[in-house]
């Protein structure tokens, strides 16, 4: 049975003060890709190795690096594994700067659209360089003011999602994501989550949803402020 979720049209709209995204399920699907660089390097590395395939990929997005390591490559022993995880890291960047990845619909008109409002900006656990690797393929980068990654600091989801709020002086921030994870972290921060039903999981719990990015945006629009957005006193990029 699925966990329940709500519409937003259902929930109470606090005075939101900026907007933090996840990245991989709520703004892209670059599974495709990464699957092709992962299975490319791994067959490179790993004499008699089956491969990865794309659905391998879709089950550890949203985790951090060693567990994600550990589940792609069980059969490595650590230092191996972390050898061959980097050379897949280089591998995918490198493809998706060549070929990109799926922006979701309504992603970049949406984006463009709220940043007039909000201060929007970016938590994930990807590894180093990935985030930057997502601004240069879709050319969003000028719409985000920051960006944090757990490639980065080392911390978890939630630690890196206070940070980052405290930085960009949100008191109010809300999280958008899409899975079980996602929601964990904005509970650990003490933010709103407003859980992407389009994405890769599903939320632990009842919680604010939306069906795609055009009603997210209709929806944050409509109970936003007024003044254009800032953060800590930057424009976005």
């Amino acid at each position: 049975m699925q966990p329940a979720t709500r519409s937003m049209t259902q929930s109470a709209h606090p005075a939101w003060d900026g907007i933090v995204f996840d990245l991989d399920g709520t703004l892209w699907d670059a599974t495709a890709t990464v699957a092709r660089a992962w299975d490319a390097v791994a067959r490179q590395w790993i004499p008699g190795h089956p491969g990865v395939i794309r659905a391998d990929i879709r089950g550890v997005m949203g985790l951090a690096h060693a567990e994600i390591a550990r589940r792609i490559f069980p059969q490595l022993d650590p230092a191996q594994r972390e050898a061959v995880v980097q050379a897949c890291y280089t591998a995918e960047a490198e493809l998706l700067r060549r070929e990109g990845a799926m922006v979701y619909a309504g992603v970049r008109d949406g984006l463009a659209a709220l940043a007039v409002r909000y201060p929007l900006a970016i938590v994930s656990n990807c590894q180093r360089g990935y985030i930057e690797t997502f601004f240069a393929v879709t050319g969003l980068e000028r719409l985000f003011c920051d960006a944090e990654c757990h490639g980065n600091t080392g911390l978890s989801k939630g630690e890196n999602l206070m940070t980052l709020a405290g930085r960009c002086g949100m008191a109010r921030a809300v999280f958008v994501g899409n899975t079980a994870g996602d929601e964990a972290a904005a509970e650990q921060a003490g933010v709103l989550f407003i859980h992407v039903r389009y994405g890769f999981g599903q939320p632990l719990g009842a919680c604010p949803a939306v069906a795609d990015f055009a009603e997210l945006t209709r929806v944050l629009l409509e109970a936003g402020p007024q003044q254009g957005a800032a953060c800590n006193g930057k424009e976005p990029r």
